[in-house]
């Protein structure tokens, strides 16, 4: 089933996504009967942002997420704001997004993209974070509902962030129940953190060691980004995976603080 409905309603979880009893520790934790409801064929969205929902899966992400309306959610490694958007829309104008970028995307190729993001009115409410990952978030964020890092935490790998603290200032952030989704491209079995720069790739294990070693449950994983073709030896990031962007296998993992 493929969730490309205007109304992205939570109780679609089960059609758009999977949770796998043989890689989350404990049951799932109750789904909340809450809707979030986006219209993708919103006049007011972009044609890149419509082009990059194909490889990205909005609805089944926002619904594995567990996103909803007045939630409090943070998108990690913003990049240009496509998911902080989604999340924007998704809270709507009784919730709050924290943006994140740290200084080198900026410096990159974040800050002008990201400043016209914001500046748009469907995100007016979003709060901007230049912060580097070793400390992600400001103090006023707290009792989150969600953390969303998407498919840029093998960035701060190579980047050299203390992914250790990092993961704990996250589980700090986030209420207890809430969700901290990961989504990133998956690397060859075995290869650990060999792939991070080279090939933007991480082996699923090995992330699922990092964060649960800060105190967060696996509670399920999608299906939904996956892709058994996929052979996981080439480069998968924006620039370099050209017309191949977004069909790298990708893990979709979903912990929640205790």
């Amino acid at each position: 089933m493929k969730c490309t409905a205007l109304t992205l309603a939570l109780g679609l979880l089960a059609g758009c996504a999977s949770t796998s009893p043989s890689t989350a520790s404990t049951a799932s934790a109750p789904m909340t009967s809450a809707a979030a409801s986006v219209d993708l064929a919103a006049p007011d969205r972009t044609e890149a942002d419509r082009a990059l929902d194909r490889g990205r899966h909005p609805g089944e992400m926002l619904a594995f997420f567990r996103v909803a309306p007045g939630q409090r959610v943070a998108d990690l490694f913003a990049g240009g704001g496509y998911t902080t958007e989604l999340l924007a829309r998704a809270v709507g104008p009784t919730g709050a997004v924290y943006s994140q970028n740290n200084a080198f995307v900026l410096e990159r190729f974040a800050r002008g993209p990201w400043t016209e993001r914001l500046a748009r009115p469907i995100n007016a409410r979003v709060v901007r974070v230049e912060r580097e990952f070793d400390s992600p978030l400001p103090p006023e964020a707290r009792d989150l509902d969600a953390v969303i890092f998407v498919l840029a935490y093998h960035d701060t790998v190579w980047q050299r962030a203390d992914r250790a603290a990092m993961n704990r200032a996250i589980f700090q952030a986030l209420r207890p129940g809430g969700v901290y989704g990961v989504i990133d491209h998956s690397a060859a079995d075995g290869h650990g953190l060999a792939d991070v720069e080279t090939l933007h790739r991480i082996e699923r294990s090995t992330l699922v060691e990092e964060v649960t070693a800060a105190g967060f449950r696996l509670d399920g994983e999608g299906d939904f980004m996956r892709n058994p073709a996929d052979t996981r030896d080439w480069n998968d990031s924006p620039r370099a995976a050209a017309d191949r962007r977004g069909t790298s296998d990708r893990f979709v993992l979903r912990f929640v603080r205790p």
